[in-house]
Formats: structure tokens, sequence, C-alpha cells
């Protein structure tokens, strides 16, 4: 019997991995000059959480959580998105007694059961960052200008950045009730899910990817028209600090988020060589959610990336010359084990050694070490055993140097090439 990988979780295999790893060390650089702190959450969550934090009428409450009952008869959850866990661990750890902002960073899988398709599967991945603490707009237009910056330094090209703001539960009513009136004689242009939407929170109508529902929401209130006064001035200080900041935007005020803790600034960054789903990052403010979890009145902002969007946009993502630095060729008992001990002195100066570990023929290694994308080849035999020295191949220019079979000498050599 042949076993698979279940429909929409992917394995990520060599070369690709090193591309994965790329993005993700590009942020943890990006982030520690921001002075953000990795913090790692459980994949597996208590169902509430979601349910109190998500919003029990939106998609992925009602549709792609993959929860089940454990053995203790609780409902648990695989987590579809990093926020609610993250104030969750944030509460139950006091971390809020640390001075403000209070800034971190994670990695790492979510789930969602939901059809697969390019750059989305069950099993995603996202980074996504938080900074609670600071009520000010400077911080929203910090946050939206990290995530540029970080998305450029990547090698994301032709992103696009629109905001929002979507309001607090002050204003929130209005536009509300407003969309409900809009909405009461069209309802039979929408799909059922709107349909029940309507009734339960109509600002979900809003985020309805159907083709009808969207033809059908043209030229619905704009929630920008229903901004109460401190609303108005916190999103004009957003646009004034990301004009200062000289980050490009948009003002898109159909621009919704799909979590019902969203409040005041939305925002996402867009490709539209993506298509239909063309955010690869998204975020925004979530001002009451630590209260939710039982927490002090503290306010917070964040955004997520989703890795998967990312590396279908990155050309090259492996640039298809990843392989060792060396590959020790030995054609004896003897020089096997040279190549043995100069591998282990190699290596703890941190570089990627591969040797051979049979009695094969030398065009039978010369073929593995090609086969391997070795960047230089050494070959130590009956003569560079005797006379100590030894020619390092570089198999990218076809160049050849002699030296001194000697780590230290090896080492200066190939890090003066490279």
């Amino acid at each position: 019997m042949k076993f698979k990988a279940l429909k929409g979780i992917q394995d990520i295999l060599p070369p690709e991995t090193s591309g994965w790893q790329r993005i993700e060390a590009a942020a943890r650089e990006i982030f520690k000059t921001y002075g953000f702190r990795e913090i790692r959450l459980p994949v597996i969550e208590s169902t509430e959480i979601f349910l109190r934090s998500i919003g029990e009428t939106t998609d992925i409450v009602e549709k792609e959580m993959y929860t089940f009952t454990d053995k203790a008869d609780r409902s648990v959850t695989l987590r579809p998105e990093g926020t609610a866990p993250f104030v969750r661990a944030f509460v139950e750890h006091h971390l809020f007694n640390e001075p403000p902002p209070q800034k971190f960073y994670y990695m790492g899988p979510m789930f969602r059961y939901e059809r697969p398709q390019a750059g989305r599967q069950r099993q995603f991945h996202q980074i996504g960052v938080e900074a609670l603490g600071v009520e000010d707009p400077k911080i929203d237009a910090e946050i939206i200008s990290l995530l540029l910056l970080l998305l450029e330094k990547i090698g994301i090209k032709d992103a696009q950045c629109e905001v929002t703001s979507i309001g607090c539960v002050q204003c929130r009513p209005a536009f509300r009730a407003a969309l409900k009136d809009f909405f009461k004689d069209r309802l039979g242009l929408f799909c059922d899910d709107c349909k029940r939407r309507y009734e339960l929170n109509p600002l979900r109508i809003l985020d309805c990817k159907v083709e009808a529902c969207i033809n059908g929401r043209q030229g619905a209130p704009s929630v920008i028209d229903f901004l109460c006064g401190d609303c108005t001035e916190h999103f004009n200080g957003v646009q004034y600090y990301l004009k200062l900041l000289s980050v490009p935007y948009t003002v898109n005020p159909g621009l919704v988020r799909g979590l019902d803790y969203y409040m005041r600034t939305a925002f996402e960054i867009k490709n539209y060589s993506l298509g239909a789903q063309n955010a690869v990052a998204a975020g925004g403010r979530y001002n009451g959610l630590v209260e939710e979890f039982g927490g002090p009145k503290i306010p917070g902002i964040g955004f997520a990336i989703g890795v998967e969007r990312i590396v279908t946009l990155l050309t090259g993502l492996s640039d298809g010359h990843e392989g060792p630095d060396v590959f020790l060729c030995s054609l004896s008992s003897e020089a096997g084990e040279k190549t043995a001990v100069l591998a282990g002195q190699l290596r703890l100066e941190g570089l990627w050694v591969e040797i051979s570990y049979d009695k094969s023929s030398l065009r039978s290694q010369m073929r593995r070490a090609d086969r391997l994308r070795a960047k230089n080849v050494i070959v130590v035999g009956e003569d560079e055993m005797k006379s100590q020295t030894a020619v390092i191949k570089n198999m990218q220019d076809k160049t050849e140097i002699s030296a001194a079979l000697d780590a230290g000498e090896i080492l200066r050599i190939i890090r003066g090439s490279k």
C-alpha cells in the first residue's frame, strides 16, 4: 500500500526548503531591527479561543476550522490563525507587564479546511507580528512600513498597499444599519450564505468572494463615511505617518477583514498577478481583544504573511546551485581517514562538507560530487598523502589551486574565492 499526504497538505522538499529558510531568515533579521522577539505557540488550542475572537459568523468558524473532541471530551481546534493564540499566551503569561510596546513575532503552520488552490492549502504557513500597548497611529504606520520593507527584502515586487479604517464599537452600529438598509432590496442577488449573513452580520457580505455577491454590493455605503471623531482622527494620523515614512498606499474603503476582532486600521498588501486570491499579507488593529481574553485594556496591531503565496511570487527561489562547499574524494584507506578528520575541522568553521563513505572509484566519487552540486572538490590519494598537498578544484569556474592538506589553508582559499 502506498501512502500519500492528505489533500491540501504538502511536503516541502529540498531545494525549495532553502528558499523558505531565506524568507524566514530575512524576517528574523528585519524583525530584530524593530525590536520584535520570537514567540512559539502551540498548533492546537481550545475551540472557545477562536469562537470568542474570530466570530461565530465568519467563514473560518462556520466552515473551515479543524475542530474535534479529544479523549478528555474537550473541544479542540488546530489553529486557523495566529493572533488569537498569541493573545491567549499574552494574557496567560502576563506579558502585558513588560514595558510597552510589547512586540513579538511567530512563524508556523495554520490549518483551514477549504478547497486547495495555488497559494492556499489546508495546512499553510504564516509569519506574523503583534505589537501591543500603544494606541498612537504612528505605530500603525511603522508596522505597515516594516511589512513592506520585509517584502522588499525577500524580493517581492509590485506589492500594493491598501489601507482603510473599519471603525469601532461606537461608529460601527450606524454603518451596519446603513448596510442592512442598502442590501434589503438586493437579497435576491446574493448567495445563501450572504442571505444568512444579512441577519447575523451584514459586514460579512462585504468579504464574500462569490461573483454575484461582489456585483450585488456595488455602490454599498462606505465605512469611511460613518467613522466617529476618534476613528477619523486616528485614520488621518495613520495616513500622515505613512506619508512621512514615504510609504506608498491607497485608501480602499471596501477593504474588510475576515475576523471580528479587528477595528480601526485595516490593511492588505496585494499582488494582482496572483488573480482573485491576491493578498500576500494583511493585518490591522484589535484593541479590545486582550480584554476579551481576560487581560487589561491594551490596544494591539499586527499582520500575517502567507508564506505559500510569497513562494508563488518569487522566481529563482532556489538558484539551483545549493550544494556542499567542499567534496572530499579519498582513494585509499589512509586518505579516507584524512578526509574524515579534515571534514570535521572544516565543518567546525561553518562549511558544508561531504566525503565519500565507500571505496568507490574516483570517477564514481566525482559523479556524486557533481550530482550534489559541490562548489569545490579535493582529491586525496597516495600522492597527496605523501606530499601533504592537494589541488582544490573550483567546480563553478573550473580553476584549480594547489594547497597544503591542512584545514586552515583549505578554508583560507575557499573563503577567499567566494
